[in-house]
Parts: C-alpha cells; sequence; structure tokens
C-alpha cells in the first residue's frame, strides 16, 4: 500500500479517511454529484404543488398563463408531464448515489481492514503478544465496520442537507427575502448545537470504542479456553468478568446515547420556530396580496423541506463520530511503526550454516535476555538448547526468525548477516515447529502445505509419511481433505503437532527449528517425532529447543544456557560426565536424583 495514504497523526480523523480513499477520489466525486442531483429534484415537487396551486385558484392569471399556456386543462397536463419527469429524475439519481456511496462504503471497508491486516502481519509476534487480541478483532471487524456504516448514508445525508438548504434558500429569497430571513434563522443555532454536540460526544465514543475491545478481548478470551473454563467449574466466575465489561461498555454508551438522544429534540424546537415563522408571516403577506396562493403554499412546504432535514443531523452526528473515533483506532494501528525490511533477498541455495556472532537482546529497559552469545551451527549439524525455564533459548530462536533484532551482535546465514536481507527470504529457508502449533481451519492437506495455493499432493503425502502420521491421516472419512477444525480442534495434541512438523518437511528447508515441539506429547509421540527428526535430519541444519532431554540426547551438540548465557556445551555424555547443570538436569528427568534422596 501507498506510504503516502496514510496521513499524518496530528491531522484530524476526516482529513486521514480522505487521504486513505484517495484512489477513489472520483467514485466520491460522481457520487457526490448524484446526492446533489437526487436533491435538486427531490426539492422541485414542491415547486410544482405551489405551480398546481397556483393554476387552480387564479386559471387563465397563473404562473404557467402569463408563460403562454393559457387553458388551465392544458395547464395541468403540462404540470403532470414535469411531475413525471422529475420523479423519475429523482430515482435515477437516488438510485446512482446509492449505488456510488454504498458501493465506496464496500470498498473502503474491504481496503481499510485489508490495510489494517496486513500491517499487523508486517509487526514483530511479540507486539500481538503485547496487544490484546479482542481489541485487534474489534478493529479489524466493529471498526471497521462502523466507518462503513458512515459511508453508506452519512455522507450522502451531510451533502444533501447541504444542498437543500441552498437550493430552498434561494428559492425563498426569490419569492420574499424578508421571509426568508425568518425561515432560515434557526439554521445557525441547529447547525452551532449539531457541532456543540459533536464535541462533547467525540471523547463519550472514544470511551464507547475501548470498552467494546475489552468486551471483544474477554469474549476471545473465554470463548477460546472454554475447556479450561468448564474444567474448573469457572462458568461463573468468568460470567461474572464478562458482565463487568459488558456492564462497562453499557455505561459508555449509555452516557453517549444520553448527548445524542438529546440533538433531534432540540433540533425540533429550532424547526417549529422556523415553520411557524414561515405559516404565520407568510400567510399575512398572502392575505395582503403580497405573495400569491401558490407561492404560500410552495414555501410552507419548502420550509419542511429545508428544515426537516436537519432532525437527521443527530443521526448524522452520532454515525460520524461513532466513524471518526474508529478511524482514529484504525489509523492508531497503521500507524504502529514496523521493523524495517530491507529489499535484498537471502540466497536460496546455501546449505544453511548458522553463526550468533556476540548476540545480545533485551525487552526495552530491562536487563538482557541473551547476552555474549557465540554459537557456530554447521551446515547439516543438529544443535540442543537446553535449560531451565527463562534461560533465553526460545528468544534465540526467535532472534533467528527475525521476530527480533539482536541490540548487539551479528546473526549469520551461510555468512549472510540477516539484518541486510528481507526477514521473509530467511524465513523461507527454515522450517519452524512450535510448542502450541497453529493450524488454520482447513483440510489436513492444506494445514501440510500451509501458504501454498495449489498443494501438490504427492509432496504432502511424502511429508505425512515422514512425520508418521501417514497412517491416521488415511483413516479420516476424507482421509487429507479432512478439515481439522479451528485451530486444529478436532484433532489431539500430538496429532497437531506431527502434522506441524510434516509441515515443516513439506517446505523441505536447509534449516529446520524445533521450539519445544515435544514438551505437550505423550512418549509415542515424542518417540515418533524423534524417529521423523532421524530420518529428515540428513544434510539439514537441525536447531532444537527442548525441556524433555531424551529428546535430544543424540544432538551432535547440546548448548546448556542459564542466565542469557551459554554455560556448558558437549555431547551428552560429555555433558553429563562433567556433572555441573546438564547432568543435574539429567538426573532430575530420569529420576535419579528421586532415587538417591
Amino acid at each position: 500500500m501507498d506510504p503516502s495514504r496514510i496521513a499524518p497523526a496530528d491531522r484530524g480523523p476526516l482529513r486521514r479517511l480522505f487521504a486513505f480513499a484517495r484512489p477513489y477520489r472520483g467514485d466520491a466525486v460522481l457520487a457526490t454529484i448524484y446526492s446533489v442531483l437526487n436533491k435538486v429534484f427531490d426539492v422541485l415537487p414542491e415547486l410544482l404543488i405551489g405551480v398546481a396551486v397556483d393554476v387552480v385558484v387564479n386559471r387563465q392569471d397563473s404562473f404557467l398563463a402569463q408563460r403562454g399556456i393559457e387553458d388551465p386543462v392544458d395547464q395541468l397536463v403540462v404540470l403532470v408531464g414535469l411531475t413525471v419527469v422529475v420523479w423519475v429524475c429523482e430515482s435515477i439519481f437516488q438510485y446512482g448515489h446509492a449505488l456510488k456511496w454504498r458501493g465506496l462504503a464496500q470498498d473502503l471497508q474491504h481496503e481499510l481492514r485489508q490495510a489494517a491486516y496486513m500491517h499487523i502481519q508486517r509487526l514483530p509476534p511479540a507486539f500481538i503478544e503485547r496487544e490484546r487480541s479482542g481489541r485487534l478483532m474489534a478493529i479489524l471487524n466493529e471498526d471497521v465496520n462502523q466507518v462503513e456504516r458512515f459511508l453508506n448514508t452519512g455522507a450522502n445525508d451531510l451533502i444533501q442537507v447541504f444542498c437543500s438548504s441552498l437550493l430552498v434558500g434561494g428559492v425563498f429569497f426569490v419569492v420574499t427575502a424578508e421571509l426568508a430571513v425568518l425561515a432560515l434563522l434557526p439554521v445557525p443555532l441547529i447547525l452551532w448545537g449539531a457541532f456543540w454536540f459533536q464535541t462533547r460526544l467525540a471523547p463519550r465514543y472514544a470511551a464507547v470504542r475501548h470498552a467494546a475491545g475489552t468486551v471483544s478481548s474477554r469474549l476471545s478470551n473465554n470463548l477460546f479456553g472454554m475447556a479450561t473454563i468448564q474444567a474448573y467449574t469457572a462458568e461463573l466466575f468468568e460470567a461474572e468478568h464478562l458482565r463487568e465489561a459488558s456492564e462497562e461498555f453499557r455505561i459508555r454508551n449509555t452516557d453517549a446515547i444520553r448527548f445524542s438522544a438529546a440533538i433531534t429534540p432540540v433540533i425540533r424546537m429550532a424547526i417549529l420556530a422556523g415553520f411557524v415563522a414561515t405559516l404565520l408571516y407568510g400567510g399575512i403577506l398572502t392575505l395582503r396580496g403580497e405573495i400569491g396562493v401558490g407561492s404560500y403554499s410552495a414555501l410552507v412546504y419548502l420550509t419542511q423541506r429545508l428544515l426537516w432535514p436537519l432532525t437527521r443531523l443527530a443521526q448524522m452526528t452520532d454515525l460520524y463520530n461513532r466513524a471518526m473515533a474508529s478511524v482514529n483506532r484504525i489509523m492508531g494501528l497503521l500507524d504502529t511503526p514496523a521493523p524495517p525490511r530491507p529489499a535484498a533477498q537471502l540466497p536460496a541455495d546455501g546449505p544453511g550454516a548458522v553463526r550468533f556472532e556476540d548476540v545480545a537482546f533485551g525487552y526495552g529497559d530491562d536487563a538482557p535476555v541473551v547476552e555474549g552469545i557465540d554459537l557456530e551451527v554447521p551446515a547439516g549439524s543438529t544443535v540442543a538448547l537446553v535449560g531451565p525455564t527463562g534461560a533465553g533459548k526460545s528468544t534465540l530462536l526467535k532472534l533467528l526468525m527475525r521476530y527480533l533484532d539482536p541490540d548487539e551482535g551479528v546473526i549469520r546465514i551461510d555468512g549472510h548477516d540477516l539484518a541486510l536481507h528481507d526477514p521473509a527470504s530467511t524465513r523461507r529457508r527454515v522450517g519452524y515447529v512450535a510448542q502450541e502449533p497453529f493450524l488454520t481451519d482447513g483440510t489436513v492437506a492444506e494445514n501440510i502445505a500451509y501458504g501454498e495455493p495449489a498443494p501438490d499432493r504427492s509432496r504432502v503425502e511424502k511429508a505425512a509419511r515422514l512425520a508418521e502420521i501417514h497412517g491416521f491421516i488415511s483413516a479420516l472419512p476424507d482421509g487429507y481433505d479432512t478439515r481439522v477444525g479451528e485451530r486444529g480442534t478436532r484433532l489431539s495434541g500430538g496429532q497437531r503437532q506431527r502434522i506441524a512438523l510434516a509441515r515443516a518437511f513439506y517446505r523441505d528447508p536447509p534449516i529446520l527449528v524445533l521450539d519445544e515441539a515435544t514438551s505437550a506429547v505423550d512418549n509415542e509421540t515424542e518417540a515418533a517425532i524423534q524417529r521423523s527428526l532421524a530420518r529428515a535430519a540428513g544434510d539439514r541444519t537441525t536447531l532444537v529447543v527442548a525441556h524433555r532431554l531424551s529428546t535430544v540426547r543424540h544432538a551432535d551438540e547440546i548448548l546448556v544456557m542459564d542466565g542469557g548465557r551459554i554455560v556448558e556445551r558437549g555431547t551428552h555424555d560429555e555433558l553429563v560426565a562433567r556433572d555441573a547443570l546438564y547432568a543435574s538436569l539429567w538426573r532430575l528427568q530420569t529420576g535419579e536424583a528421586a532415587e538417591i534422596a
């Protein structure tokens, strides 16, 4: 997306929305023209009514008679023809502006959601972890939909109210300037009142959007963890949390509604003043013979035509403020700075040697999570990272995957500094298996060939066999075409993990990274994964983070981390013989410590 479409944050939300909608400027101009023409033909019937009254009352002395149409019947026929033309044109332009504005609303809704989602994908996973997922969901759904609702109706209403005021005001001044002043007198008061309400509604709707994000976050979190909620019979506990969040949302909404609901009654009173002025003073002028009966009839109708649409200012102000609060949240997300992405691509044909050179990283101002890491993983070797929780093992993998960038030092693949290359080109060379694998709501085959629009079925089956899950998949009702459910909920944890492993094998990368891939599986699945890795390793570089030391005992080298540093390194037998941290962890896991005690 063109960065120039994201206007600076110091501009108002409406200007930022206009900047984003720049490619649709032609559609917006055409929609505006249709709205204006629709309003022109919408006002004309009231004038024709006045002319019709004039014909019936004055006959041969009517306005049309003075234009050469003397027979009253002929005058009525002409009026009928004009009325048909006016109504047909009004209907055509109403269809036109509805089509254009609603089409524009759908296009911008689509683009805003896509732009926000694509930007989220450019942000590091730490941002997603830090932000509440419910808040992001509220922005991508509710806030984008709020902008769409405003463009659907609110933009057209604003244009037509403005045009109606100009057109009807012009007619009033042509007929009688004195009456025009009286009829238009409430308009400044109405507009001032609408803007006064608007300034007080804006912060209230910002609070509403924030509360909506909290409700969405709570619902998303609870739906994902429903099994745990039920297991701990915490239904009432969580229902109370949701009630509190929903109550806060209700209070914020009620506060905003209390203000927005007051707009219409205030405007109606102002309209009453203008209508009464026209009715009374216009009637007196007619009785004096200063204006005709037809003109008086037209002015009475036009007063309502002028002032009554202003009652929609309440709805327009409500829609506008809700939409602008949503625009601020969407643009605030788009303003979140993404890490720089160099254009250079990492070569795709290297053997996959990995090197960390004096790497250090810390979160913000906190103490470094990893520090002084010097590590070389030769191409084709298997290196394991072990150690107590919080030692920095997973952080090293995140640095390799470019989810994080080191504060100090350099990370290289085949001698190439990763900081100088597009992170996507790095990730294309890595097969990554996480502790909690992500499965999309698709088929088994689509999950194994994840990211490819047209999966190669033979490669899918080969990867599944390598991950020792082909037999299970073949026994499913639809085999590889069986849908796994949202987040893979129709599968067990071990099955999800092996599909994730098959996904990494399908990519056939030179580097394989496993982050606690066996920590949450049973012994049988762990053994299957070990066999799969032994067969798949070959000349592939493999980095494994594991708590279960049995998983990595056959690694070429085991690195023991503690406090963000590598404190031991060697093979399993060497580290056990050294009788330091690794040996104590091994005894703890194998039960030797308990036996000694």
